[in-house]
C-alpha cells in the first residue's frame, strides 16, 4: 500500500484500486474526535472529491484498538457560550454532509468500539462493515453526558432504520455488538475479523445498493406516525427518566416528532438543541462525572502486576459472584467453601451471568472452564490473588487468613471483601500483616462498577497498588480508602438508611420515603435499597458501626431479621416480592406533606457523614468521595456527587439546615462545621 498523504491526524493510502483513509489521532492512544480532527477531515474530503483514479474510499482506524471512542469530552468545557457550541456543531454537520455527498463510494470499516461522533462519521458513509464479535460496540451514548448526538446522528440513524429502533438506541445511550447492529440494519454486514478487509473492499469496489429502510421503517418517520409513536415513547420514557434531571432524551424525541428526518430543518434543530444542552447543570455535572471516572481508571495503570489465578474463599452471594466476574474476565478462578453443596448455587449463578454476557455457546463454555470448585483449597498455593468473602465475623476471618498465609505464595495478594471490619483488627494474626489489603465489592458484583481498595495502617503501598491494578484488570473502578469502620460507602450509606427507618418509626409511609429520594435523583429509594442489600447485611453493618459511632439500631430492623424477613432474597422485608424478585406494589398510604422535607432530611444526613469522612481522611479528597458515592451507590450523577452538590447549594446554608433539623428532632448535636474540611 502506498502512502499518498500524511496529515496530523489522518493517513491517506492507496492500494491502486481503493483509497484508505486511516484515522490515527496524534499523541493519543485512542481515537477521539475534536474540531482539529474534523477540520482536517474536511480538507481531505475536498481532495477526494477530485479523485478519478480510485473506485472507493475505506475509512478505518490507524490505531491498534477501536475505530473511535467518540468526541473529545474535554472540548465540552471550552465553549464560551451557546452560540459557539451551535457553530461548532453546525460545522461538524457540514463536514459530514460533505462526506455523505462524496462522489466516491465510502465504506466505514469498524473493528472495536465506534461510539458517539465516531458512529456519526460512519453513518455519513455509504456503507458500514463491522467485525462481528462482542468486542465491537456501536452506539450513540451522548445522553449519558447530558446531551444528544449533534453531528447528524439523530437524523441519519432514524432515516436508516426507522424512528422506534433508532430512538431506542439514542434515548438509552446503549451500545450494541457488530452482529446486533447488522441485524438492526445500520451496518451492512458483520463478519469475522479475518474477513473484514475483504468485505470492506467488496463494498468499495462493487458498489452494491446501499441499505434502505423497510417500507414500515420509512413509514415511522412520516408526520402522522411520528405524532402517534412519540406519544407512546414519551410515556415510556417518563416512567424511567425525569425530564428535570435528564432533559436530553426529551429534546431528541421532540425534535424527531416535530421536524422528522427528511429536511435540513432536522439538522438545524439538532445543533441548536444540543448546543443549549451543553450549558445545563446536568451536562456540566455528567461531564464532571466522566472525568472522575477517568481518574479512577488511571489508578494502578502504571503498576506491573499480571495475575493469572484468583482464589476466592466463600461461595455465598458475594464470594460466588466475585469468582464468576473474575472468570468472565478470563482468569483461572478456584472457588472454595466447606462443602460442594455451598458452591453449587454459585456455579449456577455464574452460568446465568456468562449466558447473559457472552451469548455464544463456545464463549460460555470457556468461561465455565475458568471457574473451578475447590473444596480442599488447593488453589491457594497457586493463586496470585486470594480474596476472602466469608461472613462478617472477625474470628472467622482471622482464622481464614492464618490458614491462607501458611499456604499462599509469598508474592500473592491477600485480600478481604469485608464491608466494614477494619483491616488492622483482622491482620493481627498474620506474620506479615502488611500483606493484607481490602478489595471490597458491592452487590450485585456484575453491575456495580466501584471496588473499594482498603489500606490498613500497616498495609504495604506496593500491595495497595497491585490491588488497584487488579481491580482495573477485571474492568472495575478502584477507590483507595483508609481502613476505618465502614470504609467510605457503607460509612455514608448506613446513617442514610437508618434515618429512613427512623422516618418509618415516625409514621412516614415507606412509599413516600422512597418516592422522595427517587424524585431527588437516586436510582431507588432507601427502603427498597435496604431490601435489595439484605436486611441481615444491613443489621450486621449497623451493629458493627454502632459500636464505633454510638448509633442505635432500629427495632423494626431487628424484628424483621429475627422473623427471617430479609428483603428481596427471602420474598419479604419492608416490602413483599414475587418469585422473580419483583416488588409487589404495596397498599397506598396517603401522605400530604411535601416530599422535599423527606429528601432534604435524608440528604443532609448523608452530607454530614460525607464531610466527617473527608475530615478523617477516609479518602484523599472531595472528588474521590463524590466518585465513590456515584459509582458505589448511584448517588444522583446529574448532581455531581454529595460534596459537589453541597458546594452548588451552599455548604454553610446546608450545614445550618442540618443543625436546625437535629434541634427539631431533639438530638444531641455532634456535627462539626462542614466548611472546615473543604473549600466552598
Amino acid at each position: 500500500m502506498t502512502t499518498m498523504q500524511l496529515y496530523k491526524h489522518w493517513r491517506l493510502e492507496s492500494d491502486n484500486q481503493v483509497l484508505w483513509l486511516l484515522f490515527d489521532k496524534a499523541d493519543a492512544s485512542v481515537n477521539t474526535v475534536d474540531r482539529a480532527v474534523m477540520e482536517e477531515l474536511s480538507t481531505i474530503l475536498d481532495t477526494l472529491n477530485n479523485d478519478t483514479t480510485h473506485k472507493g474510499v475505506i475509512l478505518a482506524s490507524g490505531k491498534k484498538t477501536g475505530f473511535t471512542a467518540g468526541a473529545d469530552i474535554s472540548q465540552f468545557t471550552r465553549f464560551k457560550d451557546i452560540d459557539e457550541a451551535i457553530s461548532v456543531l453546525t460545522l461538524g454537520q457540514d463536514i459530514l454532509n460533505k462526506l455523505e455527498n462524496l462522489k466516491l463510494p465510502t465504506v466505514a470499516m469498524i473493528d472495536g468500539f465506534c461510539l458517539g461522533g465516531g458512529l456519526e462519521i460512519a453513518l455519513a458513509c455509504r456503507y458500514r462493515v463491522v467485525e462481528e464479535s462482542g468486542k465491537t460496540r456501536l452506539g450513540l451514548p451522548e445522553v449519558k453526558l447530558g446531551i444528544h448526538p449533534g453531528w447528524g446522528g439523530t437524523v441519519r440513524l432514524p432515516r436508516l432504520i426507522g424512528g422506534p429502533q433508532a430512538l431506542n438506541l439514542i434515548l438509552s445511550g446503549h451500545t450494541v455488538s457488530g452482529k446486533a447492529a447488522a441485524k438492526l440494519g445500520f451496518v451492512d454486514i458483520a463478519v469475522p475479523k479475518r474477513q473484514l478487509v475483504r468485505a470492506a473492499k467488496y463494498y468499495a469496489l462493487k458498489h452494491p445498493a446501499p441499505h434502505k429502510p423497510t417500507a414500515l421503517q420509512a413509514l415511522t418517520n412520516t408526520k402522522l406516525a411520528r405524532q402517534t409513536i412519540s406519544h407512546f415513547i414519551r410515556k415510556k420514557l417518563q416512567a424511567k427518566v425525569n425530564p428535570l434531571h435528564y432533559p436530553a432524551p426529551y429534546h431528541v424525541l421532540d425534535n424527531w416528532e416535530h421536524v422528522g428526518v427528511d429536511t435540513n430543518e432536522a439538522y438545524i434543530r439538532e445543533a441548536k438543541s444540543c448546543g443549549k444542552l451543553f450549558f445545563t447543570d446536568t451536562c456540566q455535572n455528567l461531564v464532571r462525572v466522566f472525568f472522575l471516572q477517568d481518574r479512577l481508571k488511571a489508578l494502578g495503570k502504571e503498576v506491573s502486576f499480571k495475575p493469572k489465578h484468583v482464589h476466592v474463599i466463600g461461595a455465598g452471594t458475594m464470594g460466588g459472584d466475585i469468582a464468576a466476574w473474575c472468570a468472565l474476565q478470563g482468569y483461572t478462578v478456584t472457588l472454595q467453601d466447606l462443602e460442594p453443596r455451598f458452591i453449587s448455587p454459585a456455579i449456577k449463578r455464574a452460568y446465568n451471568l456468562f449466558k447473559e454476557k457472552l451469548k455464544e455457546p463456545h464463549l460460555i463454555q470457556a468461561a465455565m472452564d475458568n471457574l473451578v470448585p475447590d473444596v480442599e483449597g488447593n488453589g491457594i498455593s497457586r493463586a496470585d490473588v486470594i480474596i476472602e468473602a466469608v461472613i462478617e465475623d472477625l474470628a472467622i476471618k482471622q482464622a481464614t487468613f492464618k490458614m491462607v498465609e501458611a499456604k499462599a505464595k509469598p508474592q500473592a495478594i491477600l485480600a478481604t471483601n469485608t464491608s466494614s471490619i477494619p483491616l488492622d483488627e483482622i491482620n493481627t494474626v498474620l506474620m506479615q500483616p502488611e500483606r493484607l489489603v481490602g478489595i471490597h465489592y458491592f452487590n450485585p458484583v456484575s453491575k456495580m462498577q466501584l471496588v473499594e481498595v482498603v489500606k490498613g495502617n500497616v498495609t504495604s503501598q506496593d500491595v495497595v497498588d497491585k490491588a488497584m491494578a487488579f481491580v482495573r484488570k477485571i474492568d472495575r473502578l478502584p477507590l483507595p480508602v483508609k481502613s476505618s469502620p465502614g470504609f467510605l460507602v457503607n460509612r455514608i450509606l448506613m446513617p442514610y438508611l437508618l434515618e429512613a427507618m427512623e422516618l418509618l418509626n415516625e409514621g412516614v409511609p415507606m412509599t413516600a420515603i422512597d418516592k422522595a429520594m427517587k424524585n431527588f435523583g437516586m436510582p431507588m429509594g432507601p427502603i427498597t435499597l435496604a431490601d435489595a442489600v439484605g436486611l441481615d447485611v444491613c443489621l450486621s453493618v449497623a451493629k458493627y458501626l454502632g459500636k464505633y459511632f454510638n448509633t442505635p439500631v432500629p427495632q423494626r430492623l431487628i424484628d424483621l431479621v429475627n422473623e427471617r424477613k430479609l428483603g428481596r432474597k427471602t420474598g419479604e422485608g419492608f416490602y413483599k416480592y414475587d418469585k422473580r424478585g419483583k416488588q409487589i406494589k404495596p397498599e397506598h398510604v396517603p401522605y400530604d406533606k411535601p416530599l422535599d422535607e423527606i429528601s432534604n432530611r435524608l440528604v443532609l444526613t448523608m452530607l454530614n457523614e460525607s464531610f466527617a469522612c473527608l475530615r478523617e481522611g477516609v479518602v484523599a479528597d472531595a472528588d474521590l468521595l463524590d466518585a465513590g458515592m456515584i459509582f458505589g451507590t448511584g448517588f444522583a450523577p446529574f448532581r455531581g456527587g454529595p460534596i459537589h452538590y453541597a458546594k452548588s447549594q451552599g455548604i454553610h446554608e446546608l450545614y445550618e439546615q442540618y443543625i436546625k433539623q437535629q434541634q427539631a428532632k431533639g438530638d444531641k448535636i455532634e456535627a462539626q462545621n462542614w466548611s472546615d474540611c473543604v473549600t466552598a
